[in-house]
């Protein structure tokens, strides 16, 4: 599947009542979920559970797709501009670091 295909078929899911605020504190929240089972896992020095792990970035791509549809962007774009991002700070030798403008 293409990110925009999957955006397309995300969006159309979404409910009419998700403004801006629900899908930015959903975004978050389902960030949160994402790493509940591995501190879970860390405390009880077990296995972590990658299908689960799975399902909580499903979820956490889907807050994703419908944030940039409702900025007027599309996935591919926004894969593409952080991808050409990387390579120019790569061949600049400034992956570390921080800051925005390196």
């Amino acid at each position: 599947m293409q990110l925009n295909e999957y955006q397309e078929l995300a969006v159309d899911m979404k409910l009419p009542t998700a403004d801006m605020d629900y899908l930015l504190l959903g975004f978050v929240g389902e960030v949160g979920e994402f790493y509940s089972p591995i501190a879970k896992a860390i405390r009880d020095d077990t296995e972590i559970d990658d299908k689960l792990l799975k399902k909580e970035l499903g979820d956490c791509l889907w807050f994703l797709a419908t944030i940039a549809a409702e900025l007027g962007l599309t996935l591919d774009d926004v894969a593409k501009t952080n991808i050409d991002k990387l390579q120019s700070r790569k061949l600049r030798g400034t992956l570390k670091g921080s800051g925005n403008e390196r």
